[in-house]
């Protein structure tokens, strides 16, 4: 018991020594600058703005694809899937593109789709080699 009573003593007083020993917190001063607002000419920023086309794009990765629709994981989301239909125009062009090797399961590509109906109208991507 008398050993641990001089422990408790010892660290009592290392620990009163520690808090006298440590400096007070302050705030710090700010560091004015002068801005020299004179000299400076404006600085003209012109924003880019997308052209209005209507359409809808979605990236994603390919899971299934045919000439009538297309399945697509989002790029960004796992666990969100999409089914586009084809229009006319991208059937004839996933028909070429079937008649290649077509779109094999993890391709990368971009839909153009229409919002209201949900048909793709044109389809970027490089489709992989035919194995």
């Amino acid at each position: 018991m008398k050993t641990w009573m001089q422990f408790a003593t010892k660290f009592a007083l290392a620990a009163a020594l520690a808090a006298l020993w440590c400096a007070s917190a302050q705030a710090q001063d700010p560091i004015i600058t002068p801005i020299i607002t004179s000299i400076a000419e404006p600085i003209i920023v012109k924003a880019l703005t997308p052209k209005p086309s209507g359409l809808g794009k979605f990236e994603g990765f390919v899971m299934t694809a045919n000439n009538t629709q297309i399945t697509l994981r989002a790029k960004g989301n796992d666990m969100s899937v999409q089914t586009f239909a084809l229009s006319e125009q991208a059937a004839a062009k996933m028909q070429q593109t079937i008649d290649k090797g077509g779109y094999q399961w993890g391709d990368k590509v971009t839909v153009l789709y229409d919002p209201a109906s949900l048909k793709a109208v044109k389809i970027k991507g490089k489709p992989s080699r035919a194995s």
